[in-house]
Order: C-alpha cells, then structure tokens, then sequence
C-alpha cells in the first residue's frame, strides 16, 4: 500500500512533514519520501488533508473492572481500588467470567476507536484473569501487553520478618509468566524486601506501582523507613506507575535506574489524590509516558487525558509543558520501552497509524499540529485508525 500526499508526525522526535508518501509493507512502515512511486498493482491511497501520526499507547490500564465503571464514585481511594480489601476485587471475584468478557471487549473497542492500538494491562486474577483478557481481545486489532500477578499478597508482620516469597507462589508465578507478556506488581506494599528482589530476577517485563498516593508513601515509611519507590526499585521494574507524592529523590533514582514512569493524571484526579509533577520528572531525567488506569473510574481516552495533563499542569504548576512532549508521552516515549517498534513512524516500525482530518471543524485551521491533536482533537477528528498495516476502524 502506497499513501500520498499525507502529512506525517516522522520519527523518535515526531518531527512535522508537511506533505510526504508513505508505503506499508505488510504490518510494517517501509519507504518515507516524496518521491515514491506505485509498485505494479499497489494500493495507492491518496491523503491529501489527513495527518499520520503513530497509533496511540495506553501504557497503563485495568481493563478487567470495566464492568464496574462509575461503582462508588465519592468512595476513598483504598475502599475502592486496594489490592486486597477493596470492593474492586469484590465486584471481579463476584462477576461472571462471560460478563467481565464482554465488558473488556467493549472497553478494547472503545480504545481503537480512539486511536490506542497498544494498552498495558495490569491483570488481577492470576492465570485465570490474563485468560479472560486473551479471550476477551482475540478478535479485537489491538495488542495488548499483558501484564499478569500471582493472587498472593505479604502483610505488614511478613514485610518487617522480609519473609521471601512461599515456594508454591513461586511455582504460579513460573505458571503465569509463561502465559503472559510481564509481571504487574501491585505495589511495595504489599510485598517484602525478599519477595521484590524475587521479582527482579524473572526474565520478563516488570512494573509496579508507586507513591499513587499520600497514605501510600507514609505507611512505606512507617513499615520500612524507606520510601515506596525506594523499595519498588527493588523489583528492577521497567515501569513505575503513577509517581504523584514521588520525591526528587526519588525521581533522580528513578531515573539512574532506567524506570521509565507512567503517569495516570484523569485517574488521580478522579480519586481526589493529587496531579503528577510532569515537568520535574523531565528535569530529574526520567521518561515519561501517560496511562489511563482503571475503566471503573476512567474512560480510556488519551486525547482527553492529553488535554487535561497540560492544562491542569500550567494552572497548578505555572509551568507551561509543549504540547509536543505531552504527545510523545502517548506514543514516542512509551515506544523506548518497546525497542522503539511501535508508537514511532519509522522504517520497520509496527504500522500503528491514526489518520487525522487536519480539516475538521474543531481543528481547522491547525496552525500548530501538537497543540491541535492534545488539546483540541478527539475520536471525532479521526478518519481512520491502521493497525499492523490494515485499516481497523473508518475508512479513505
């Protein structure tokens, strides 16, 4: 397939290319240039007006809870969403399996309607929950990046005793990680020092979250006298999810071990629990990328999350961020944990593309096309959505 005459978000930088061709090898970008011509019998679809930009990443999602959206809505954060006694864990352990199926669909649905075409999920429910996730999505052109945990969680006694991990664990945890793409902590804690080191040493993706909350942070320091990002560097992740009462300390840390941090600014917001620093993250040297969290109290919608973290980072902040580097949070920074083959248009990148109508009402004219797509743009003003080369959602 040949595309002419579209303008294109190019490369790790999103550089602007105001007019450009573009060919797609089977699931992959090949050629970029101006002067590419129609091979014999290709597929030739001319874009004038349309903007391509890499296919969104959701780099952080509890897709599972989708059936209890809006459940508890003026409810604290740890009555809702904690690991072990929040009524979240109630309404999924109570809920039938074809239920939670159809409701993780729709939200899949949803989410390319959107322009995401990759999510990270954390899965609860161990090797039954990463289960209904696949057979949730198998039919849906979206990849997701399954991120599975063991049904098992240390109290604050095992913590202070550093209690490694039981040897049955142990033995689910080998189960789980060969069915699915990574291992999703819920947070330090819940495990010990013994258990997080444990988990640093499979060989697969890791994240886990951190300092989401207050209350959080000050019980990692009651239990451990160390910090909850401290203590979740244990586990070696290669995401750090939410970061919101991370110190600069913790940030600089972060950054010197390699954990990119995924923010989830709508969720937090939602839970009364406060806005992530984006912009001391980026001084400290951390990369940034941008989740939308649980559909129970959140819609899986980058552009409204794009648009909320600016502006409600420069009226708290007074800060202003380019709209540029909230973008490359949804898609070029994420692709630096994915070996920069999908949320980039590149040479040999995944063919994960959203086709924007540079025209349409609420975007016209688009003098600057970063400030357009995060604060002004929605599923509205997309013509199409690509996934791995084929057109998945709308139409030319």
């Amino acid at each position: 397939m040949l595309i002419r005459n579209v303008s294109l978000l190019y490369g790790k930088e999103l550089d602007y290319v105001a007019r450009t061709n573009v060919r797609i090898s089977g699931k992959h970008i090949g050629q970029i240039g101006k002067g590419l011509k129609p091979n014999n019998k290709e597929q030739v679809i001319d874009c004038e007006g349309l903007l391509m930009m890499p296919g969104f990443i959701n780099s952080h999602t509890h897709i599972g809870d989708s059936i209890g959206k809006d459940i508890g809505i003026n409810s604290s954060v740890e009555s809702k969403i904690h690991p072990v006694s929040g009524f979240k864990q109630k309404i999924l352990k109570n809920s039938e399996i074809s239920h939670l199926t159809n409701f993780i669909r729709n939200s899949c649905i949803s989410m390319i309607r959107k322009g995401i075409t990759t999510f990270i999920d954390f899965r609860e429910g161990g090797l039954e929950g990463v289960n209904i996730l696949k057979n949730a999505s198998s039919t849906i052109p979206i990849r997701p990046i399954t991120l599975g945990r063991i049904n098992y969680y240390q109290d604050f006694k095992l913590i202070r005793q550093n209690s490694s991990l039981p040897d049955p664990q142990k033995s689910d945890l080998i189960v789980l990680l060969k069915n699915c793409n990574g291992l999703g902590i819920s947070g330090p804690n819940e495990f010990s020092n013994s258990a997080l080191k444990y988990f640093a040493r499979q060989k697969t993706m890791r994240a886990i979250h951190s300092a989401e909350t207050e209350e959080s942070n000050n019980i990692s320091k009651r239990t451990t006298k160390k910090t909850e990002t401290r203590r979740a560097l244990l586990a070696k992740p290669n995401l750090l999810v939410h970061m919101t009462y991370a110190s600069k300390g913790d940030l600089l840390l972060a950054a010197r071990n390699k954990a990119t941090i995924v923010v989830c600014p709508r969720a937090n917001g939602a839970l009364a629990e406060g806005i992530p620093d984006v912009n001391l993250m980026a001084k400290t040297g951390c990369n940034v990328t941008i989740g939308t969290d649980n559909v129970m109290v959140n819609s899986p919608d980058m552009f409204r999350e794009m648009d909320y973290l600016w502006k409600v980072s420069m009226g708290i902040h007074k800060i202003r961020i380019s709209p540029k580097s909230i973008l490359k949070m949804t898609t070029a920074n994420a692709a630096r944990v994915f070996g920069d083959k999908i949320g980039v248009i590149q040479r040999n990148s995944f063919a994960d593309c959203i086709f924007v109508e540079k025209h349409a009402i609420d975007l016209e004219p688009m003098h600057n096309p970063y400030a357009a797509i995060v604060h002004r743009a929605s599923e509205n003003a997309i013509r199409a959505v690509m996934f791995e080369g084929d057109i998945v959602h709308g139409k030319f």
